[in-house]
């Protein structure tokens, strides 16, 4: 909104939300768990839901996944990356969705619980 400052910290997203999530003691959210787990996330699931049709992550020349290029992401995706990389985790290159980041989109998208701060 024009002119007005609109908080998007841990405590305002858990206000608007209106459930935050509330963990116990030393309890991580699904989001922490799947990426402390040496399975961790499925790239190609990742993939087949951030990407559109025939598309997928860009790789190294080693042909490890590293990034969903703008070019390569769904609407929907586009949407959750700006959102991400404007306010909640702030970045300057907005043009390609990282793994880490990747992976973060993803679990929203699949209701995974994710703690926000």
């Amino acid at each position: 909104m024009r002119g007005q400052w609109i908080p998007f910290d841990a405590d305002a997203l858990s206000q608007f939300l209106g459930d935050p999530l509330v963990l116990e003691e030393g309890q991580k959210c699904d989001f922490s768990q799947r990426r402390n787990r040496a399975d961790g996330f499925d790239e190609e699931a990742i993939a087949q839901l951030l990407c559109i049709p025939g598309q997928d992550f860009a790789r190294t020349a080693a042909g490890r996944r590293v990034r969903i290029m703008r070019t390569s992401m769904t609407t929907l995706t586009l949407m959750w990356m700006t959102l991400l990389l404007s306010n909640v985790l702030p970045s300057d290159h907005n043009s390609d969705l990282p793994l880490p980041k990747c992976q973060l989109v993803y679990a929203i998208l699949t209701r995974m619980s994710v703690h926000v701060a």
